[in-house]
């Protein structure tokens, strides 16, 4: 991808690496996991923006990026915070803030319908795009797990120590525990208070504005509702994902989070165990004052819409294009600023984002496609006509693969667009090879020869999944 346009100044960071992805390569060469897992977070509480869809797509270019260099299957998984605050309220004598979360207010139906209108479409676009699987889950889900909860108890028998990094102006960590009959909670938890803590569980108190003083038994296994504030949050998650000795969580996180971490890293330094797992930090957008971009700030009034912000950066459901329009616009973008690790490991305003946007490519005349790597063997074969059936596992984002679509097949430098003719999903390698034939998957190689390769990419546990048969035609 052609950098021209885009001119960074040289940092820390930019430095001491080729690629931007590089930033995990110790990790991965300490460990040797089975796979990666990108993490991305986003608050459900309305429609996104700008900021949002970058972190999210960089998530899933990341991915793409950690799987062709460092030949590990990897994942996006997606946090959907619906503990995010749906109303705050003061108490009317102690003037105390109360808050109520989007779980809370609105129940799980309507925080999956949450989730369905505003990612759903677009994550399933950036799978296609990127050939990346991903997975979501809910905060309301994350906190019932035991193992999370688990990890939660742990760090109160160092509650002590771990409150001043999480909270280090008062001391006073967020632990909220919604009200059982109302679901309100204090925003601040001032007067929550920890009773009791053992090996098997904990008990609080806390106060309802409405209802009085109330408490709340907490066990890996209790239906108490566990409501951390941002930092703690981070702390256990991250605990949890640095103690998977499978699968390698790096976290994927807005610019701005890079100073909260320091105080993430303080309480983790306090406590036993793994060390925090590796982080990205994504480029910020930002306004032309130099403050990130506020959709909440501007819609309140309380800032004036930025230089060269379009209306679809605050909201994306403004853009006047489709969601594959869009996704295509992002990948673009992003693709962009990871070419080079002096692009990425830095902070875009309005103004240029609006710049290079205008300034990209027309890609009008070329199809939309998937991308899809190729040992040299079978590339040459394909791209000369001779193969005609790619084989591949039926992995949750190639369900979705269909007549008439396309798919660009990569090998170094290389590349050869295709479109699909047909799909056959079958129970086994050898079903596969004996209904299409061997000589349509490699006319160079016999049979058993064949089945003997394709196995040794492919265990058993990724053939149960489903064998696919792709025929394509060069375009």
């Amino acid at each position: 991808m052609s950098t021209d346009l885009l001119v960074s100044p040289n940092n820390v960071t930019a430095n001491a690496m080729l690629r931007a992805v590089d930033m995990i390569r110790p990790r991965l060469q300490a460990t040797h996991p089975e796979r990666v897992a990108l993490c991305v977070g986003t608050q459900i509480n309305g429609t996104p923006h700008l900021g949002t869809s970058l972190v999210q797509t960089a998530a899933f270019l990341l991915a793409k990026a950690v799987k062709r260099t460092f030949n590990v299957d990897t994942v996006v998984r997606f946090g959907a915070l619906d503990n995010a605050p749906y109303d705050v309220m003061l108490d009317p004598e102690t003037h105390h803030a109360y808050q109520q979360t989007y779980f809370h207010a609105l129940g799980r139906e309507e925080i999956d319908d949450l989730v369905e209108k505003y990612y759903r479409a677009f994550f399933d676009s950036l799978a296609d795009a990127t050939g990346v699987d991903y997975e979501i889950e809910t905060y309301t889900t994350q906190q019932a797990d035991p193992t999370f909860r688990h990890e939660f108890l742990a760090t109160l028998g160092r509650l002590e120590m771990i409150r001043w990094p999480l909270a280090p102006s008062h001391g006073v960590v967020h632990v909220r525990f919604p009200c059982p009959q109302c679901g309100w909670a204090e925003k601040r938890a001032e007067r929550t208070r920890l009773i009791a803590v053992g090996s098997g569980g904990a008990e609080f108190a806390a106060v309802c504005t409405d209802h009085g003083e109330y408490t709340v038994s907490v066990t890996p296994d209790s239906p108490a509702y566990i409501d951390l504030a941002t930092l703690y949050r981070n702390l256990v998650k991250e605990r949890v994902a640095a103690r998977d000795s499978v699968t390698l969580s790096v976290m994927v996180k807005g610019g701005d989070w890079a100073f909260g971490c320091q105080l993430v890293d303080e309480a983790f330094a306090q406590l036993p165990g793994p060390p925090p797992p590796p982080r990205i930090f994504t480029p910020m957008v930002l306004t032309d004052t130099g403050a990130k971009l506020s959709k909440s700030l501007i819609r309140a009034g309380k800032v004036a819409l930025p230089t060269g912000a379009a209306p679809w950066m605050l909201d994306v459901t403004a853009w006047e294009g489709t969601v594959d329009d869009y996704v295509d616009c992002l990948v673009w973008l992003v693709g962009l600023m990871l070419s080079d690790p002096k692009h990425f490991y830095r902070s875009y305003t309005t103004q240029e984002v609006a710049r290079l946007m205008s300034a990209r490519p027309t890609t009008a005349a070329a199809p939309r496609a998937r991308e899809m790597n190729l040992y040299r063997r079978y590339f040459d074969l394909l791209a000369a006509g001779r193969k005609t059936i790619e084989v591949r596992v039926r992995y949750p984002n190639l369900r979705n693969l269909a007549a008439g679509q396309h798919i660009r097949f990569l090998c170094g430098r290389d590349e050869c667009l295709t479109r699909i003719k047909r799909v056959a999903v079958y129970d086994s390698f050898e079903e596969l090879l004996d209904t299409e034939g061997p000589e349509r998957v490699n006319p160079d190689s016999p049979r058993a020869q064949q089945l003997a390769n394709i196995r040794r990419i492919y265990g058993p546990e990724k053939e149960a999944l489903g064998v696919l048969a792709i025929e394509v035609e060069r375009v």
